[in-house]
């Protein structure tokens, strides 16, 4: 019996079954927030004594089994599920380390690295010092390992001049320099957006264009390394509307067009969905 079909079976029972095959749904389409998520997950596994997840991973195939095993996870959960296949898994393309250390909030890389040992039986900080060396290293463990503080204070003074230390060694290409280190592991996220206001009115770039330039990347080359699925599953609750922006201001193309271009099926229609466009 498949998934669908375990789902459907139980209609007209307890409602046990109604609740997962709503689960399904919600999951399949890319609908219901973290919350509604999990409580997906607890009904299907009281119902069938089997986790969603990996009833999903024996039916589904491909990028839509990525795309609803990314989203069926919570935010921090997922996290940890994407920062482990990094660990496997390093190519020139995977910055998910990266966008994780980087782009969340104070508590979420906490919240991942404690999902992460919870799954995995050992942390995130060790699985990165065994499989990187050298500069890489160097940069990406204590980015891994910060906890940032949470306030909305800036200092203005400092983050312009340290947006120009961060130009200067970035065109010397002198990615793992400890005062890079020091500055993206240790600020706070106000004091790191303040820097890179900076940084884009100063040269011209910005964190947003950045993942406007990954997902612009993924779209032209799909298939090469789940890029566009990640990405969009993982900033559909949070700023996935102001990157589709800055997608169509720099491309003149809506992001949910080219999505519809480069995909097909149940897999675009969740996409869609996720980056909200309501008819998918």
């Amino acid at each position: 019996m498949t998934i669908v079909q375990q789902l459907g079976s139980d209609r007209n029972s307890d409602g046990g079954g109604a609740e997962a095959e709503k689960g399904h749904t919600a999951a399949g389409r890319g609908l219901g927030n973290a919350e509604q998520r999990n409580i997906i997950r607890k009904t299907y596994a009281e119902t069938y004594g089997e986790d969603l997840l990996k009833a999903l991973d024996k039916e589904l195939a491909s990028d839509f089994e990525r795309l609803v095993t990314l989203w069926t996870l919570d935010p921090v959960e997922r996290d940890a599920y994407l920062a482990n296949e990094a660990t496997k898994r390093w190519t020139s393309s995977n910055q998910v380390l990266m966008e994780i250390a980087c782009t969340r909030s104070a508590n979420q890389p906490l919240h991942a690295r404690q999902a992460y040992h919870a799954r995995y039986k050992k942390s995130l900080e060790e699985d990165v010092a065994h499989h990187t060396s050298g500069d890489f290293r160097k940069l990406l463990l204590p980015l891994v390992s910060a906890y940032r503080y949470e306030g909305d204070e800036v200092n203005t003074s400092l983050a312009k001049t340290e947006a120009k230390l961060l130009h200067e060694k970035i065109s010397d290409k002198a990615y793992s320099d400890d005062d890079v280190i020091r500055v993206l592991g240790t600020r706070s996220k106000a004091q790191i957006n303040a820097i890179l206001n900076h940084y884009k009115k100063e040269y011209g770039n910005d964190i947003i264009e950045y993942f406007e330039e990954v997902l612009h990347s993924a779209i032209n080359k799909r298939g090469t390394d789940g890029v566009l699925t990640r990405v969009v599953s993982t900033r559909a609750e949070f700023d996935l509307k102001i990157i589709a922006d800055e997608y169509q201001r720099r491309n003149s193309v809506p992001l949910t067009r080219a999505i519809t271009k480069d995909t097909h099926g149940d897999y675009e229609k969740m996409l869609l969905v996720l980056a909200g466009h309501d008819e998918a």
